[in-house]
């Protein structure tokens, strides 16, 4: 696929984040940086970042990381918190053996004004966090770029993910263009739950997409995520036919999409994807993304399971392999 290079970049232009994550593996080839953006329109009930789903900069509580009122208590102080959602805590033993006494959090009552919240609020410890922060794309950039040796080393680069990076459109197609134009291998992990103009400004500008498929059924699709899937397959066979790498995503989720049927259909879409294919990328579900749940205020039902075998996970990926795909577990 030609890649053009001749957009003109904003590198003023502003985009939500909630994380950058250097020396990455996972995501996409070699040692990457990893751009992580707020805002999804899906609601995976098992989301190892639900912080990725609000648009907006949210308040995080990690109550194992408080010092105790009696060392700290900066963020009970008066004025701190206008709407009296915090309070001293019942006696807790750390894990150096300590006792204290933690803040305890109302959410019922917290309205996330973030005063409490570091970096620029009153807790030192970093217990009650921002969940998110605003940045330019040349700052972007300016970050990643200090990894470039790494990216020249192992053949990574950049991988632009979310949330859903396709809903903050323009910062994601300024982002990636910038980084083409700095000579950087560049990845988007994506559902692809968006209009095909928005994917299509990605693509001069996209050497790979990891694309995240759920449940080949769209009934099944929207009744547990909450949106459902023709668009997000219609997408991805537009992507094949314009040229694009894709990398298949499977996050398989016990009771959920670990049916022979939803793999042998799969396996059936996928091959319609021809030499654009890359490979297909199972994600064995995992809890550990659980313990952030109870860090953000949310009204989402959480789903927590037992993990499914290795067995199991290498019967699913026989049924691909058989069917002549490539297949990774991760």
């Amino acid at each position: 696929m030609e890649v053009s290079q001749d957009m003109i970049v904003d590198g003023t232009l502003e985009g939500v984040v909630y994380d950058i994550q250097g020396f990455s593996v996972q995501d996409g080839p070699g040692i990457r940086t990893t751009v992580f953006e707020k805002g999804c329109p899906l609601r995976c009930p098992w989301c190892h970042s639900p912080e990725s789903q609000r648009y907006d900069i949210q308040l995080s509580y990690q109550k194992d990381k408080c010092i105790g009122v009696d060392a700290c208590g900066l963020c009970l102080k008066q004025g701190v918190c206008p709407e009296g959602a915090l309070s001293v805590g019942d006696v807790v033993t750390t894990l150096g053996g300590d006792t204290i006494r933690p803040v305890e959090l109302d959410w019922e009552r917290c309205s996330e004004c973030l005063r409490c919240a570091a970096p620029n609020g009153a807790c030192p410890a970093n217990a009650l966090l921002e969940w998110g922060k605003t940045y330019t794309v040349d700052e972007v950039v300016e970050i990643a770029n200090r990894d470039r040796a790494f990216y020249e080393h192992s053949g990574g680069g950049v991988t632009v993910s979310g949330g859903e990076p396709l809903t903050q459109i323009d910062f994601t197609v300024n982002l990636l263009a910038a980084l083409k134009q700095a000579d950087v291998d560049t990845a988007l992990d994506t559902t692809l739950f968006a209009t095909w103009d928005a994917v299509e400004r990605t693509l001069p500008y996209t050497d790979l997409y990891l694309v995240d498929i759920k449940h080949m059924h769209s009934k099944e699709h929207e009744a547990v995520v909450g949106v459902p899937n023709e668009c997000i397959l219609e997408n991805t066979r537009l992507l094949a036919k314009a040229g694009a790498r894709i990398r298949v995503r499977v996050p398989t989720i016990p009771h959920f999409n670990d049916s022979d049927e939803n793999f042998e259909e799969l396996g059936v879409f996928a091959r319609e994807l021809g030499e654009s294919l890359q490979e297909i990328q199972i994600l064995p579900y995992h809890t550990l993304g659980v313990a952030k749940w109870a860090r953000i205020k949310h009204q989402n039902k959480v789903f927590e399971a037992s993990m499914i075998p290795d067995e199991r996970i290498q019967q699913l990926a026989g049924i691909l392999k058989e069917m002549g795909l490539p297949v990774i577990v991760h």
